[in-house]
Parts: C-alpha cells; sequence; structure tokens
C-alpha cells in the first residue's frame, strides 16, 4: 500500500519555475507529494501568477510592507500544517523555529560550500562561477539552518563549464539538473529515507 502524500509547502520569490516542476512531477505521478500552500515574499513576481494559474493555494507576506516578526510569524502559521518546507528561489531569511528544523530544504545552483552566502542567487552565482575558473559547476540541495545555503547536504548534481559559456547558458544547464535533483531529494524525505546524523545526511537504500 502506497503512503499518504507528503504534504509540501514551497516558498517563493521569482518566477516560480521550481514550483512549477515539482508541481508537474507531482502530476505525473513520480512525486508521492501535494503542494499545501506557497508562500511568496513578493505578490508582483511571476511565481504567484504561475502558482494561481496551477490551482495551488497561495499566499503572499510582502516582506517590504510587513514588520520583522509579523514575517516571520505570517511563515510559520502558513506551513504549520505541512511536513516539509521547500525553499525554492525564495530570497528572504526565515528564522526557522526549532521544530522545523530538518524538515527545510532548500536547493542552490552552485556546489555548495563553493559559491553561496548572503546575496548569492540567480545569475549572480553563475558570473562568481566564471569569474573564478571553475571546469565544473552544479546544484545542491540541503537542509537548512538560520544562515544562507547552510546546512547537511542532501545531494548534489554536476554539470561541466564550458569555455564558452554565458550566465545565461551555464543557467540553463544548471537548471536542467535542479529539475532532476529537487524532486528526487523530496521523494527520499517523503519515503523516509534520509536520516541526519549531526552535519552528515545518511540515505538508506530503498526497501
Amino acid at each position: 500500500m502506497a503512503s499518504s502524500p507528503l504534504h509540501l509547502a514551497v516558498l517563493i520569490s521569482g518566477g516560480g519555475r521550481t514550483l512549477v516542476n515539482i508541481e508537474e512531477r507531482i502530476r505525473a505521478g513520480s512525486l508521492n507529494a501535494n503542494v499545501r500552500v506557497v508562500v511568496c515574499s513578493r505578490g508582483d513576481v511571476k511565481g504567484v501568477a504561475r502558482a494561481n494559474e496551477l490551482g495551488l493555494p497561495t499566499i503572499v507576506l510582502e516582506k517590504r510592507v510587513l514588520s520583522a516578526e509579523a514575517f516571520q510569524d505570517g511563515i510559520a502559521e502558513a506551513v504549520d500544517s505541512c511536513d516539509l518546507v521547500c525553499m525554492a528561489g525564495f530570497c528572504s531569511m526565515w528564522r526557522i523555529p526549532e521544530k522545523w528544523l530538518g524538515r527545510v530544504i532548500n536547493i542552490h545552483p552552485a556546489l555548495l560550500p563553493d559559491f553561496g552566502g548572503a546575496g548569492m542567487y540567480g545569475d549572480r552565482v553563475h558570473k562568481a562561477v566564471l569569474v573564478a575558473g571553475k571546469t565544473e559547476t552544479g546544484c545542491t540541495v540541503h537542509f537548512c539552518d538560520n544562515e544562507y545555503d547552510h546546512g547537511p547536504i542532501i545531494l548534489q548534481r554536476k554539470v561541466p563549464v564550458e569555455s564558452n559559456d554565458t550566465p545565461s547558458t551555464l543557467a540553463a544547464r544548471v537548471f536542467d539538473q535542479e529539475c532532476i535533483a529537487y524532486p528526487e531529494a523530496i521523494g527520499l524525505f517523503a519515503e523516509h529515507r534520509i536520516s541526519l546524523n549531526g552535519n552528515k545526511v545518511n540515505i538508506s537504500p530503498r526497501p
């Protein structure tokens, strides 16, 4: 008998492409989950329109107009009935309550711990990779703590950096791998195959 679907909260701040990818995997039957709520830190971004087009319950918490306390408390209230919180291009810091540690994950468009931290998102990451002359990059799914792009790594996928790459061509190739890595990590969580031992993630084999 299949286990009950994993209830997800997806937090976004921009275009919502990662949200769309997760929802497409769910609807295709390859991910045993449902998106219970989408939380967006801005109401004027394409991700809100995409969430509405998909018919997903969406809450906008405008960080620009809310007090810091109201913003933090609003997120905690919005996700309260979910099993797992998925950061999907969420560009604000949520101070994760203790009860949520180990149940909040993020995907970052580089091979952490390289090219992470405050302000490292989107094309800024890919520009930094190219400036550094790296021959390889990729994406990282990790558990979140209360530092930017920090916490135990669940999995990574790699891509080569080509000599003629621009930030946009590199971003596209990395995003292709993000579309594989994030659903895979969510699926591992849904199957109870991830365990934390300090700062190390252990993944058990499929029964």
